[in-house]
């Protein structure tokens, strides 16, 4: 019998303990959130391209390496090299871009986030 009560009373902290895990983990994932007022993006005048626009910006603040997304990376969505990857990651870099995550090392002016995040909203053309 005492020895069934002591594993119920095992269970029960590791439960406990799982679950104030998870929470901090949720607060701490949750603590980089953004003003939206801080954060709006104006998308007139002419539309974003990748070419002249987003591409270097991703080249010289993304694609760095492979701990972040160069050749080679495992980070997020990988490498972020080519339009294809890059198109193929638009929902992610655009949440990442907006909420301020990314770059992990750095961070972009307001020109260079309403750049990625205008041509994400148009349509991210491969233009």
């Amino acid at each position: 019998m005492k020895a069934l009560i002591i594993d119920y009373s095992k269970s029960h902290l590791i439960k406990k303990t799982l679950v104030i895990a998870a929470v901090f983990i949720f607060l701490f994932a949750c603590k980089k959130s953004v003003d939206p007022a801080t954060n709006s993006v104006d998308c007139s005048g002419p539309a974003k391209s990748f070419a002249t626009d987003v591409n270097p910006i991703i080249q010289a603040s993304c694609a760095t390496g492979s701990g972040c997304h160069g050749s080679g990376s495992n980070n997020g969505p990988g490498p972020l090299l080519t339009y294809s990857e890059i198109f193929n990651a638009r929902s992610d870099i655009s949440s990442a871009v907006s909420s301020g995550e990314m770059p992990e090392n750095g961070s972009l002016t307001a020109a260079e986030k309403s750049a990625f995040i205008c041509w994400i909203d148009n349509g991210a053309a491969n233009n």
